[in-house]
């Protein structure tokens, strides 16, 4: 199994003026994002947030698909969201990791800019491929606050479609990245 783990960060991300924000977690991004991790073989799929309002209604919706009356009502819904994991914020992800995995993971982030420590997916890929156990990280809101994405090795080149227009969902690009990165 390839060691590779993913994190949708709700704090700090910036919000369309630029602000340091905290946004609310989502009913679709927790069972859209769980499907396709799932699916391409994630280890672990971080939800991070320091609220507690937050962290309960993560626990509520899990909990329903995991042990409510959505675990008999659809098994293959609690078999995604069997992988979603709690975090009070990027860096517990990390500590988690770095113990699950006996070392560091390398912490790629995404983002629909360009940054100088860009590495094309294709050396990702080879990196996973290798045993490197990966973190990626994923904004909600405009995306990882400063502070996060300074902790990253490396970002993830921007998707682009074929026009101007790059707003993607989180859900849209985790699966497109997800595909690139793991795909056959």
């Amino acid at each position: 199994m390839k060691a590779v783990s993913l994190a949708l960060v709700h704090h700090p991300v910036v919000n369309k003026n630029g602000e340091i924000i905290g946004s609310a977690v989502t009913n679709l991004d927790l069972h859209d994002i769980a499907r396709a991790a799932k699916t391409f073989g994630v280890d672990q799929y971080y939800v991070t947030t320091p609220y507690e309002d937050q962290q309960q209604l993560v626990r509520e919706i899990v909990g329903h698909w995991q042990d409510g009356y959505g675990a008999g009502y659809n098994p293959a819904r609690k078999e995604a969201l069997s992988i979603v994991q709690l975090a009070t914020s990027v860096d517990e992800a990390i500590e988690e990791l770095t113990e699950r995995y006996g070392k560091r993971p390398l912490i790629i982030v995404t983002s629909a800019k360009t940054y100088d420590h860009t590495l094309p997916y294709t050396v990702v890929k080879e990196k996973i491929a290798s045993g490197t156990p990966v973190l990626l990280l994923f904004g909600t809101a405009h995306g990882l606050a400063k502070e996060v994405m300074d902790v990253a090795d490396a970002v993830l080149p921007p998707i682009k479609g074929c026009t101007d227009y790059n707003h993607l969902s989180v859900r849209s690009a985790v699966s497109i990245i997800l595909d690139r990165l793991l795909g056959s």
